[in-house]
């Protein structure tokens, strides 16, 4: 994949077009194909006016997704609701555990918020596996662009019995 000029796209005040352009690192990544059609609520409108969505993983094979937060996700003034955020969050960060060969539902997700994530900007969310232990996932994960951090998370996920 071709690099896209990222640092550009975070300071443009539109999301039409959106760059979900990764790094030159990256492999496009189809999470749909891994968990099913589940990802609808984030993921589910490509071209829409919530969430915009792209799939990675980088050369460590860690997920990562750009993401543009458009006018439906609006919660301040000019910023994207705390609750869109956090599902942005829950999904990234489940499907981190996914990716990771961990078949999970999510039992508790705890969000940091940072600073207000303005609408319109194309920002990277990471996540990566802490820890692993009998029917716990631990995954940690972010929101940000360029060195400003939006939001963080923890996640505790708990396997799906019987897979």
């Amino acid at each position: 994949m071709p690099k896209t000029n990222i640092e550009n796209v975070c300071e443009e005040s539109s999301c039409q077009p959106v760059d979900l352009g990764g790094e030159d690192d990256w492999t496009p990544f189809d999470a749909p194909s891994l968990v099913g059609e589940s990802l609808r609520f984030v993921s589910g409108e490509p071209d829409g006016d919530r969430f915009r969505v792209r799939y990675y993983r980088d050369s460590e094979l860690q997920l990562k997704a750009r993401i543009c937060f458009g006018p439906e996700t609006e919660g301040p003034p000019g910023h994207a609701h705390g609750g869109a955020v956090a599902a942005v969050l829950d999904e990234v960060l489940g499907l981190t555990a996914w990716a990771a060969g961990h078949q999970i539902v999510v039992g508790n997700l705890n969000v940091s918020f940072k600073k207000l994530l303005p609408l319109h900007k194309v920002v990277t969310v990471e996540g990566r596996v802490i820890s692993a232990e009998g029917r716990k996932v631990m995954v940690h994960g972010r929101i940000y662009c360029k060195k400003m951090v939006y939001a963080e998370g923890e996640c505790l996920c708990i396997t799906i019995k019987g897979k």
